[in-house]
């Protein structure tokens, strides 16, 4: 019963979020104002064919991160949110719990930053929401690879290109923003299992972990190896949402620069692609 609820209400909402709204174009003649699945599950990150079985009925179960995934990309409220969870017969995160739900305030503020590669992590560093001129930029994470402490420590890293020692910055960085995270969030169950994931799969990561070390992220200029456009450097800068733990990374470049008409061609070449 809460299966066909839940399917229910995903549809009902999907027809409220306009194209426009989520960042999407519109693409011509559409029987209704609102989000087709395929863009539901391009926002959200699953597939298709799953959104189809759990607007249906067809599908069982469906676990919190996409529960959560999808209240992010049909722009839910906070109470809405919780009675999506419910509706899917779970219970929604409580206290003690690294919030992953982002308001609808910062996605108004992101909504603004049309043609800035703009991504949204909670806590942990596990890509939440990120706008379609980031992936076009830094490409599209999907699973375990969405965190990027396990994308660095044990997954295939990113585009971004590192010296030794900014390679060593970042692994500090990360190590100690997730302890602090940790102390934060103690009932955390699946931050704890990320964390012991980490400290078996990875030698590097358990010294730094017991070593105690600290680091804090700094505004950074950094070059993106990108595959199609070649070498970009972009100012880097990661904002912390208060009461929320959410943090916000933005990629910019110089205007008028090289990499600013780069940074252009990759937003332009990542439509296309997703259109196509």
């Amino acid at each position: 019963m809460a299966t066909t609820e839940f399917g229910r209400t995903v549809r009902r909402w999907r027809d409220r979020v306009s194209p426009d709204a989520a960042g999407l174009p519109a693409g011509g003649q559409r029987r209704a104002p609102g989000l087709r699945r395929e863009e539901l599950a391009l926002l959200a990150g699953i597939s298709v064919d799953y959104v189809t079985r759990l607007e249906q009925g067809r599908a069982a179960n469906p676990s919190e991160q996409v529960v959560e995934a999808l209240g992010r990309a049909l722009r839910v409220t906070a109470a809405e949110r919780e009675y999506l969870f419910h509706a899917a017969g779970l219970v929604p995160p409580g206290q003690g719990t690294v919030p992953a739900f982002i308001t609808p305030s910062v996605q108004r503020m992101l909504d603004r930053l049309t043609g800035t590669p703009v991504a949204v992590s909670d806590a942990t560093w596990t890509l939440l929401l990120a706008n379609p001129q980031y992936t076009a930029l830094m490409g599209d994470y999907q699973g375990r690879e969405r965190n990027a402490v396990w994308r660095n420590f044990l997954g295939s890293g990113s585009r971004v290109v590192h010296t030794p020692e900014s390679q060593r910055d970042l692994e500090i960085t990360q190590v100690s923003d997730l302890r602090a995270t940790a102390g934060r969030y103690p009932a955390d169950q699946r931050l704890r299992r990320l964390i012991a994931e980490l400290r078996a799969g990875s030698e590097r990561f358990a010294e730094l972990w017991d070593s105690g070390e600290v680091g804090g992220h700094q505004a950074s200029r950094k070059t993106i190896d990108h595959p199609q456009v070649g070498a970009l450097t972009l100012d880097c800068d990661v904002l912390t949402v208060a009461g929320s733990d959410l943090r916000i990374m933005i990629y910019t470049a110089e205007p008028g620069s090289r990499d600013a008409e780069r940074l252009a061609l990759i937003a332009v070449l990542g439509t296309q692609s997703m259109v196509g």
